[in-house]
């Protein structure tokens, strides 16, 4: 959420900061501006809506050689011109964009800001104001004004300053909220993202947490609170504007979703031989093997893919796995077992909730796997061990194939420990051709999206609810088909295991609700969720199921091709993220931008 764009010594700044804000729209917001200077000239334009109300209330002559930019998701403060960002100090000297929390903003505003005049209700404008005091009233230097600040400031913050009277620099800090420097040929950049500035440069430099850097045109310059400078080289960002791009698709969930079959063959030929051995780091396999418990611990669709992997991983590395709530286990942690191992679940690799728990991680001595689709993200970089998806970006906020490549790349790890382990089980499971067989049966399932498009056209263009109903791993995938469905279509919807709906869920079927069955992998449970349809149909629910086709009947609406039961939740999940697709379509919404929503949860 939020997105922060910046460039100094380049004249093309209106160009290259409104570029930088279309390509950190999938982040999610609900206002943006841009702030650009001349050196002589300054210009402020914002705006509530999309970029492209900002783009219409640029004026040809806003043009400038150093500015930055926002895109802002409400916090504090309603969706306002006013709360928008930038924002500047009390005489307009100083500009700031901010993403994240500052914690004590209203502490900061009481004890030091009395007599200030704000315009908005944000904290950062409160932090601009302070930054202003220090030099305009207390005679301080920018830098140690601005350092001043943030030895005041507590919380989550990237920060993006500029002093109007010094067209030159850009200075900068971060704790806890991702900010990375773009080094251009006789330019340089800020974003949030490297996505914001691939078509500028493929040469990025992290900044860890509580670190300054003093950003020119010519120069950048790396140092702690402490003041201590520090040496940092550069990474080339492994992206193509390819990659970021819709092509011909109308919108980008469409697109990451058609790219799964590639995504599985991608992960095929990075985590095994053509031999089909596993090249998984053996570090990470001893990290495993020397665990007496593995804990899960994420949020949102990276949690749910968790639990689609937890019977394959027992099975394979027998190793207990429990599944962890990000955002609760950051702060109520339950008790551990003697050897815990932490695995990381995240698309972004910035994941707030999830960083949260492996500071406390850290501080426990307690080992750490982060499994992201990111390299070099904040989680990827603080645990102890990483394992990549290798998905591509992915840009629309409803998540589709991070998902499938989470529990793609949980099989390759349980494998590859089980295998070490002399597991039977484990060895004689042929993953390589059998995430084969669920390409080609993604694929199968992709070609026939008319066909699922008309089903949702018949069955949810114009409901308020809705259920999804499975057994086994088709009760974990239920919960992540339910949750696309609810995110991007707003309908209310809930996924449960067949067999609690007599225990108080079937109250809620009436006649005309909606209820898709997942029937998978199993005859005896296949057989049992039959049932609980029958039970449905007769209280009045609209039923669609989606079957595999070995245990596919007559009347059945989506046939799936058989996989093996341990990646049966790749499979099965395709068609629901097409349902979701079909029936926020069909309600005329933005697929790609729901609302209130944001594709990178950087803040708890």
């Amino acid at each position: 959420m939020c997105g922060i764009v910046g460039v100094v010594g380049n004249r093309n700044a209106t160009d290259i900061l409104m570029q930088g804000l279309e390509k950190l729209e999938y982040r999610g917001y609900d206002s943006a501006g841009i702030f650009v200077t001349t050196g002589q000239k300054n210009s402020l334009v914002k705006s509530v809506g999309r970029i492209a109300d900002l783009h219409s209330k640029l004026a040809l002559d806003i043009a400038g050689s150093t500015g930055i930019g926002h895109t802002r998701w409400a916090t504090h403060g309603k969706p306002t011109v006013d709360n928008a960002h930038p924002h500047r100090s009390q005489t307009e000297r100083f500009v700031l964009v901010h993403n994240g929390v500052i914690e004590n903003y209203l502490q900061m505003k009481e004890d030091y800001l009395s007599g200030h005049d704000f315009k908005g209700q944000t904290d950062t404008e409160i932090a601009v104001h302070l930054i202003g005091k220090f030099v305009e009233e207390e005679g301080m230097e920018v830098f140690d004004a601005f350092k001043k600040a943030l030895d005041i400031i507590e919380g989550s913050y990237a920060f993006a300053l500029i002093d109007a009277e010094d067209a030159d620099v850009i200075y900068v800090a971060k704790n806890k909220s991702p900010l990375l420097i773009g080094l251009g040929d006789g330019y340089n950049m800020v974003c949030s993202d490297a996505m914001a500035m691939i078509r500028e440069t493929n040469q990025f430099m992290e900044i860890h947490d509580k670190e300054l850097v003093i950003v020119k045109k010519d120069s950048v310059q790396v140092q702690d609170y402490d003041g201590n400078i520090l040496e940092r080289g550069a990474y080339t960002a492994e992206l193509d504007l390819s990659d970021i791009g819709k092509g011909t698709y109308p919108f980008y969930m469409l697109k990451e979703i058609d790219e799964q079959p590639t995504v599985m063959r991608k992960l095929i030929s990075t985590y095994a031989d053509q031999d089909g051995s596993m090249k998984v780091d053996g570090d990470i396999i001893k990290a495993v093997q020397e665990a007496d418990r593995i804990y899960i611990l994420a949020a949102g669709t990276s949690y749910n893919a968790g639990f689609a992997s937890k019977n394959m991983l027992e099975a394979l590395t027998d190793t207990p796995v429990e599944l962890g709530v990000a955002s609760e286990w950051g702060y109520h942690m339950p008790l551990l077992s003697k050897k815990p191992l932490f695995i990381l679940l995240t698309q972004s690799g910035e994941t707030a909730d999830s960083r949260q728990v492996l500071v406390k991680a850290n501080e426990m001595g307690i080992p750490s796997l982060t499994i992201t689709n990111v390299p070099g993200s904040t989680l990827s970089r603080e645990a102890t061990y990483t394992m990549l998806l290798h998905a591509g970006p992915e840009i629309a906020v409803a998540s589709t194939k991070a998902y499938t490549a989470q529990v793609a790349a949980l099989a390759f790890l349980a494998k590859a420990v089980g295998e070490a382990n002399g597991k039977k089980e484990a060895i004689d499971f042929d993953l390589v051709h059998e995430l084969s067989i669920v390409a080609q049966s993604i694929e199968a399932t992709l070609s026939e999206k008319d066909a699922i498009a008309e089903k949702v056209q018949n069955l949810l263009s114009t409901t308020r609810n809705a259920f999804y109903i499975g057994r086994g791993n088709d009760y974990y995938v239920t919960i992540e088909a339910a949750l696309k469905l609810k995110e991007i279509s707003y309908i209310q919807c809930e996924g449960f295991a067949a067999g609690e709906l007599k225990h108080g869920t079937i109250s809620l079927i009436e006649d005309g609700t909606p209820v898709i069955a997942l029937i998978s992998a199993n005859e005896v449970t296949a057989a049992h969720t039959r049932g609980n349809i029958a039970e449905v149909v007769s209280r009045g629910a609209h039923i669609l199921t989606i079957v595999e086709e070995d245990l596919a009947r007559d009347g059945d609406d989506i046939i799936v091709n058989q996989v093996h039961p341990y990646l049966s939740s790749i499979s099965m999940v395709i068609p629901t993220q097409l349902i979701a697709y079909y029936a926020s379509l069909q309600r005329d919404l933005d697929v790609d931008k729901p609302r209130n929503l944001a594709k990178a949860v950087t803040v708890e």
